[in-house]
């Protein structure tokens, strides 16, 4: 069998954000390996349509497409009293769901501010909170929580974005230590460029980026990702040369970002 593989339908998986991009990808390729899924986005016809299409893939698998808005304070609680009320068990749960920010402080509406916190950071630690209690009583599960490369870029423009990333990392790390003596294994992916609409990129410049190699495919994350989960790491980069560029981005002499952050104003939004 694959790494990760299972009895179809003998094991579920949550996957948050998966209508389109990299959860997307994360919810074929568990499906693929016989996870029955619970998929969540807060758009409803598009996560439908991501549920038919799964289906279509895998028939041996169930997909449950649930729409909520996650970034809600009570939104992990909601999610869970849901998914215990049908009597779902979930053995992988993939916080995925997110927001992009790429806008001054000052500039950027306090309502997208609130919001953006709450995704990242309170639903996915909550969710940690309430399913990793549930894995434990069970004897073990899969947790993977998606942060950024952002983390080491705490550029202007950035500073939410990036933030909020940094303390998915921070709080996955520790909480991997936590809960590893009971069986349960929590992986963070910091994933740099990757080739889908959460940036704003037009499709034409998304080709151009997955051909000169500065972006990687979502389908591509999303399986480095699950085999760095697979394999119980803690944190994973996916694509190895980004790793080389984390001291580069720490000492960006102030000039040079000055002149970075006139040409990057344009694009703030």
């Amino acid at each position: 069998m694959k790494r990760g593989e299972v009895v179809a339908g003998s094991r579920t998986a949550l996957v948050t954000g998966a209508s389109e991009g990299i959860g997307r990808c994360y919810a074929e390729r568990l499906a693929a390996l016989g996870y029955n899924l619970v998929i969540v986005s807060h758009h409803e016809e598009s996560i439908e349509r991501a549920a038919a299409e799964i289906r279509a893939k895998s028939p041996a698998v169930s997909v449950r497409a649930v729409t909520m808005d996650l970034a809600r304070e009570r939104a992990a609680y909601e999610l869970h009293e849901l998914i215990a009320g049908e009597g779902i068990e979930v053995d992988v749960l993939i916080n995925n769901a997110g927001i992009f920010s790429f806008l001054d402080i000052l500039k950027t509406p306090t309502e997208r501010i609130s919001r953006l916190l709450l995704l990242h950071d309170m639903t996915l630690t909550l969710n940690c909170r309430l399913f990793g209690e549930d894995m434990v009583r069970r004897g073990g599960g899969h947790i993977l929580n998606m942060s950024s490369f952002s983390i080491w870029m705490p550029f202007p423009g950035l500073a939410l974005y990036s933030a909020s990333k940094s303390y998915v990392k921070s709080f996955s790390v520790a909480f991997a230590k936590e809960v590893r003596e009971n069986n349960v294994r929590c992986t963070t992916v910091c994933p740099a460029g990757i080739a889908t609409d959460l940036y704003g990129l037009p499709k034409n410049w998304q080709r151009f980026g997955l051909r000169i190699g500065v972006l990687m495919s979502a389908d591509r994350c999303a399986k480095r990702g699950l085999r760095a989960m697979w394999r119980g790491r803690r944190t994973c980069i996916p694509d190895w040369w980004n790793a080389i560029l984390i001291p580069l981005c720490q000492i960006i002499p102030y000039p040079l970002m000055k002149q970075m952050r006139k040409w990057t104003n344009r694009f703030q939004k």
